[in-house]
């Protein structure tokens, strides 16, 4: 070790010297003063519940050294009136709280005393209840001053045991119905206890209070349950208490009889690595198995069961449970009955939980409504469809439809091999497939989703022939139209096809077109195939439907025919036929067909005939005269049309021209052969052959004499 230095031995001793010095200095130090407690800001207080009154200096109770205000209240949101009685004359304040709230704002009264109403709030479970007033500094030189109050809330709870039948089994727990006027006041620890005749715990769910019991001892046993409460009451001796009086009842108990188990799983795949490898099980009421022991499941209780499985107890678990590799040897439903464990041939538990195979679907088929079931997996928006699902184990599955809304059916069948649902395709859906789940993996299986197609009624088209659009299902029958007709049209409004209610979709017509002669004869004909009319706005699928091929605008028939129809004869005919195709649809589709006639009134023609026995009278001659000869007739002639009946004449006529009086008489005596310019009416049947016998009536001038005449008389009429 080195020799210290004269230097060092220096510092050593100035360090010494002022140690020395300032023992004394610390000595006479003063002791520091006790931080003054603030004055109080109020003399009294008091809160008043309906008629009862509690006051500060009158019902404050010591509670870990410190003095708080007691109350009884019955409501978790009862009402208060709160009195403040300050120390000093000030403006008094209330600080908000979340414990309650102050519906009357304190303001102070004639006495001096300030008053405000408060309304708690679950005074139960709020753990520390304090009211908080502060004055503001005043003009007499007082510094702002803060006081809380602790409250103390009280209440009375009750709790009762009923029971409906006193009878347990030992090893089987029991849960009874406690009754409470205020159950949110008792304390509940989910805990068994230990080492009694009758275990028992508290538990606490949404509809009240429960008391579980598993009796350990057989016969007469009686059970005491002692419960406490979050907010105490105050006892004879005037000292808080939580505890409330036991609860106390006896029991019969009797000797343990087969438990049911729950199980975790209610399934179990069976395959071959579940009988190999096994699955781990978890059963509850582990405190009765033997660890590391094999127990035989089967379906039976008696002895000689078929082996549906085998249970290996591996570990125990919280809540009474049991860790076991479990080993499937048969299939089970529960339909089919219970599961009895057994060690070796003695039942000891009885569970139940389904041993299948994994869930695989191997048909699908579809029925629309109206038909029948289909393979075909085509939906359409809008349309409601049963899905019927064919395959193994159908139960276990969670099958849902992508996008699809299952609809519930009293009806839809519910088994391993088949499984019916009622979907609803929405009118929304965007997608082509509809992907078939069971749960978050895909089957494999898609439903196709094909626009709807129904032949929808005619009524979405007009036609427009001259006397303006008109929609097709009104024109029935023959239309006559009086004018000519330079063309027709077909406009479709392809916003009327479909709408919110129901959906028709793509309307594929055929178009059928003739042209005939006033005799029927047939001038022209076209057949439009193919023609394919899409829905437009306001139909839901309207963007769905767009097709190239689609008409687009009205459709002239004048563009289809080789003949212009401006060049048609009086009473020719245009047919028209216009059909849904029926390869297009699954039902049958509407037809219509429309005839336009092109109406006339009259008819005018050159008419020759041949008058015979005409009795004449002439201008300035007595009497008739003589019956003449026969005579001919070259006429000019109108002939009239009966109305809303096609091509039928009436059977008069009336005309003018030139008539040759006893043309055929060559003889050298004939004096009454003459030229005269007539008009005359005949009347003859309308339904005549080539010849026909009209009757004759007119007049008119004779061109040789020179004479006015009239005659009357019948004729023969040829026609060419």
């Amino acid at each position: 070790m080195p020799t210290p230095t004269p230097c060092a031995w220096l510092c050593r001793a100035l360090c010494c010297l002022l140690t020395v010095a300032a023992f004394p200095a610390l000595a006479q130090l003063p002791t520091p003063l006790a931080p003054a407690e603030p004055a109080p800001l109020l003399r009294d207080l008091s809160l008043t519940f309906d008629t009862t009154s509690y006051r500060l200096t009158r019902h404050a109770l010591p509670v870990a050294g410190e003095p708080r205000l007691y109350f009884y209240y019955r409501a978790d949101d009862q009402t208060a009136e709160l009195r403040a009685y300050p120390l000093h004359p000030a403006r008094l304040r209330l600080r908000p709280s979340a414990d309650f709230q102050i519906t009357d704002s304190l303001a102070a009264g004639a006495d001096g005393a300030y008053r405000a109403t408060l309304r708690f709030r679950h005074l139960t479970g709020a753990p520390f209840v304090r009211l908080s007033f502060w004055q503001a500094p005043d003009t007499a030189g007082r510094p702002a001053r803060e006081q809380l109050v602790s409250l103390l809330p009280l209440t009375r709870t009750t709790l009762d045991l009923r029971v409906p039948d006193a009878e347990l089994f030992v090893g089987e727990e029991k849960v009874l119905e406690l009754g409470s006027d205020n159950p949110d006041n008792i304390r509940v620890s989910n805990e068994w206890t230990r080492g009694q005749d009758i275990d028992y715990k508290l538990s606490r769910t949404a509809s009240g209070l429960r008391l579980h019991l598993l009796p350990n001892e057989t016969g007469t046993r009686t059970l005491t349950v002692k419960a406490s409460t979050e907010r105490p009451r105050l006892d004879a001796s005037g000292r808080l208490s939580y505890q409330l009086p036991p609860l106390r009842q006896e029991f019969m108990v009797k000797t343990s009889r087969l438990r049911f188990l729950g199980v975790e799983r209610k399934d179990v795949v069976f395959d071959e690595a579940g009988r190999q490898q096994g699955t781990e099980f978890i059963l509850d009421d582990g405190r009765a198995f033997e660890l590391h022991r094999t127990y035989r499941v089967e379906a039976q209780q008696e002895p000689g069961g078929a082996l549906i499985a085998e249970l290996h107890t591996r570990s125990y678990l919280t809540n009474d449970r049991v860790l076991c590799q479990l080993r499937v040897f048969n299939p089970h439903r529960q339909t089919q009955g219970y599961l009895y464990i057994k060690d070796q041939d003695q039942a000891r538990f009885i569970t139940n939980f389904d041993i299948a195979p994994k869930t695989r679907l191997t048909a699908v088929s579809v029925l629309h409504r109206g038909g029948e079931w289909s393979p075909n997996l085509s939906i359409s928006p809008g349309e409601t469809v049963d899905v019927r699902l064919e395959g193994e184990s159908l139960q276990k599955g969670r099958f849902y439809f992508e996008g699809l809304q299952i609809i519930p059916s009293d009806s839809s069948t519910r088994s391993d091999q088949a499984m019916i649902y009622r979907l609803q395709v929405p009118l929304s859906v965007n997608q082509r497939k509809v992907g078939i789940f069971d749960g978050a993996a895909p089957t494999g299986t898609v439903l196709n989703v094909k626009e709807m197609q129904r032949p929808h009624p005619l009524n979405f088209i007009s036609v427009d022939y001259g006397a303006g659009p008109q929609s097709l299902p009104h024109l029935n029958g023959p239309v006559l139209y009086g004018r000519s007709i330079s063309d027709v049209v077909f406009s479709f409004n392809t916003g009327a096809i479909d709408d919110k209610t129901g959906l028709y979709g793509k309307q594929c017509l055929t178009l059928d077109m003739r042209t005939l002669d006033a005799k029927g004869n047939l001038i022209d004909q076209r057949t439009l195939d193919n023609l394919l009319i899409c829905p437009s706005e306001p139909s839901p699928r309207a963007a769905s439907y767009q097709d190239a091929a689609g008409q687009v605008g009205p459709l002239s028939l004048n563009t289809l025919l080789s003949h212009r129809l401006l060049d048609l004869d009086d009473w020719a005919r245009i047919v028209i036929s216009i059909r849904h195709q029926p390869g297009q649809y699954a039902e049958p589709g509407y037809r219509q067909q429309i005839e336009l006639v092109l109406q006339r009134r009259t008819s005018f023609d050159i008419d020759v005939s041949f008058p015979a026995g005409l009795l004449t009278r002439r201008q300035g001659e007595r009497g008739y005269g003589n019956f003449g000869g026969i005579s001919l007739a070259t006429l000019a002639q109108l002939s009239f049309y009966s109305p809303g009946r096609i091509n039928h004449l009436r059977p008069y006529k009336i005309g003018a021209g030139f008539v040759a009086l006893n043309a055929f008489n060559l003889g050298q005596d004939n004096q009454q052969r003459d030229l005269g310019v007539v008009i005359l009416g005949s009347v003859s049947p309308p339904r005549a052959g080539r010849f026909t016998f009209p009757l004759y009536l007119g007049g008119g001038r004779l061109l040789s004499a020179g004479k006015w005449f009239y005659l009357l008389g019948p004729g023969i009429g040829v026609r060419l």
